[in-house]
């Protein structure tokens, strides 16, 4: 038997047990069962490594990504640079090594939504805001890095970022790409979305949530509602699903 699973404070609503056990049914995966880890503090991590002997592999979510990593005997060279685990790879002695499937979920899902078709879009002149500066938000970061797309942060307690009372029709016409990484508008919260002024929105806008439950936030309608492209965060999410089973299974 192989045990994988999720860790994070609550998961009630979690595409990852069902994305998995149904890959399971329908590729024929004997002996392999997906479960959820609640874990009320990061403290209890180690105790739940040693209670489950055939744990071989775990997802991260909110709020443990970057808590995580003190407790891995071994940090992914691009986890690293990130610097935040959404993966973890437990062998049968327990080693633990973090991995970062957030990253290449983002960046393929990210491209695609850009292209239009195009099999190669021009990025060039791409500018984006990054609304948060949690976990999530640093796999965001090094995928625009890599794609060369300048971004800038924003943020509720800005140091060296823009806050979202600095935004206005001037910043928002030089930024087309406005990515959400803050769990706002997550359900059971529909009724919340990132404050920022979506009237000087427009059609030359493009905005990704990556909260994905529901299938349409309240940050993707007053985008919706201005013209702008939008999409949530399912097929970055189906992208790094496929990641994790592919570190999980890899030698």
């Amino acid at each position: 038997m192989r045990t994988f699973g999720l860790i994070g404070k609550k998961l009630t609503h979690s595409f990852s047990k069902r994305y998995f056990t149904e890959k399971f049914e329908k590729e024929n995966i004997p002996d392999t069962t997906y479960q959820l880890f609640e874990l009320p503090t990061i403290e209890e991590f180690p105790l739940l490594i040693k209670s489950q002997p055939t744990l071989r592999g775990l997802n991260v979510t909110i709020p443990y990504k970057l808590e995580v990593l003190p407790f891995l005997n071994e940090i992914d060279a691009a986890a690293q640079r990130i610097g935040a685990v959404n993966v973890i790879k437990v062998n049968e002695q327990g080693y633990l090594k973090g991995y970062n499937s957030d990253y290449y979920g983002f960046k393929e899902s990210l491209v695609n939504f850009l292209s239009n078709g195009s099999s190669k879009p021009n990025l060039s002149n791409v500018k984006a805001l990054i609304l948060g500066t949690g976990g999530a938000s640093k796999a965001v970061k090094v995928a625009l890095e890599d794609l060369e797309i300048n971004y800038s942060f924003v943020s509720r307690t800005p140091k060296n970022n823009l806050a979202y009372s600095e935004l206005n029709r001037d910043i928002l016409s030089a930024y087309q790409l406005i990515i959400n990484t803050s769990p706002l508008g997550m359900y059971p919260q529909v009724n919340d979305c990132p404050e920022i002024p979506y009237h000087f929105l427009n059609n030359q806008h493009y905005l990704y949530d990556l909260v994905y439950n529901p299938e349409t936030t309240l940050f993707m309608q007053k985008g919706l509602a201005q013209g702008a492209s939008v999409i949530n965060g399912l097929a970055m999410l189906y992208l790094q699903a496929e990641k994790s089973w592919q570190i999980w299974n890899e030698a």
